[in-house]
């Protein structure tokens, strides 16, 4: 039950408490007050004596006469009582009812800005931490509990910003010193005196200096990818998933690995860069971890209005608690450091997940009973 709806039910029955208290204690004044002003068998009597030599009557007719008026007015004292009685629980019920519209329109006023906060919190979480709250009026709780929220957002924005440069700035300083590496193991191993041992160690120091140009290439694009496009232009997921598809038919000829492409339309909003990335990650990791013989199927479709992207491939079995781990930063199924693995540095699906979740898109990696994985991408 939503909180307005509880606050609602709270001040109605709250109303209508107070009014059924009242209405019972108005109902016993009147009466008290109505049964005292009756006349008393002693009062009757008195009254008889006095007025029997003036009216004329006999003891008896005068007597008759005294019970018949008191019978009438606890007759018409009675109709007052169910009067008082009905026509109070009726104004109770329909201002009751008027109080319980008044309740729920008041509640919902007060909790207005607790849903800006929420919706607020709901984008920032989404999308990026630069949005603000900037809830204007009293300084009361509500007020303090949203200028409280803004500063907290603003500490996360400097920090999240902060790591982002820190990771964007450390790989470009990074990047030089393994340029310039490469250039001198490539020279050095170009020599006309180079040696058979020098030449393997020149290969061995280039192909750990690729890995690290790989991460480093890696980093930059998670860092990258955690921002929401700032300009998105219309994508169709299936040119995408071709090409990319047709760019690992040579890797996937080595790995001895099966790739069919299934490519209907399927268009989304974003920023082509990223889902080219999104989808090279998803075709790289169904390659590379894969089975010689096995088999990938790339899917892209257009599902009540959605643009789905579906990689399913073979390969060793996972089991599904081990699925959230693979979405993690230098992380694999099995909770091991996977830096050193030659199949990757070990950033593929944490940047595939950064990329889904800057543009709106549902991810979801089902382990197949056989082997491998299901990764599906739903597009707004």
């Amino acid at each position: 039950m939503r909180l307005r709806t509880r606050l609602t039910l709270w001040y109605g029955g709250a109303f209508f408490a107070a009014g059924a208290v009242l209405t019972t204690v108005v109902y016993l004044i009147v009466r008290s007050r109505i049964a005292a002003n009756l006349p008393q068998p002693g009062e009757s009597l008195e009254a008889l004596v006095q007025a029997r030599a003036h009216l004329g009557m006999t003891e008896e007719q005068l007597t008759d006469l005294i019970d018949t008026v008191i019978e009438r007015q606890e007759a018409a004292n009675a109709a007052t009582l169910q009067a008082v009685l009905l026509g109070s629980a009726f104004a109770l019920g329909v201002i009751g009812l008027l109080a319980v519209g008044f309740g729920f329109l008041m509640a919902g006023r007060v909790l207005r800005p607790i849903d800006a906060i929420t919706d607020t919190a709901r984008r920032v979480a989404d999308r990026s931490l630069h949005e603000r709250i900037n809830l204007r009026g009293p300084n009361d709780e509500l007020k303090r509990l949203a200028d409280t929220f803004d500063g907290m957002l603003a500490r996360l924005d400097r920090a999240f910003e902060g790591q982002r440069r820190f990771v964007a700035n450390a790989s470009h300083e990074l990047k030089t010193p393994l340029a310039i590496n490469r250039t001198l193991l490539e020279v050095a191993a170009a020599e006309a005196d180079a040696g058979h041992r020098v030449r393997g160690l020149a290969a061995n120091l280039l192909a750990v200096n690729e890995r690290h140009e790989r991460l480093i290439d890696g980093l930059l694009t998670l860092a990258g990818s955690d921002r929401a496009p700032a300009d998105p232009v219309p994508v169709d997921l299936a040119d995408i998933a071709s090409h990319v598809a047709a760019q690992f038919a040579h890797e996937a000829a080595e790995a001895d690995v099966a790739v069919e492409v299934s490519a209907e339309e399927a268009v989304t909003a974003g920023d082509a860069a990223l889902l080219e990335r999104l989808v090279a990650n998803l075709i790289a990791n169904g390659i590379r971890h894969n089975r010689p013989g096995g088999a990938l199927a790339i899917a892209t479709a257009a599902v009540d209005g959605r643009a789905r992207l579906t990689v399913v491939n073979t390969g060793p079995i996972v089991a599904a608690y081990e699925i959230d781990a693979l979405f993690q930063p230098f992380r694999r199924g099995e909770g091991r450091d996977r830096i050193e693995s030659v199949k990757g540095v070990g950033l593929g699906l944490s940047i595939v997940e950064s990329v889904a979740r800057v543009h709106d898109a549902a991810l979801a990696a089902v382990p197949n009973r056989d082997g491998g994985l299901r990764v599906t991408v739903e597009f707004p």
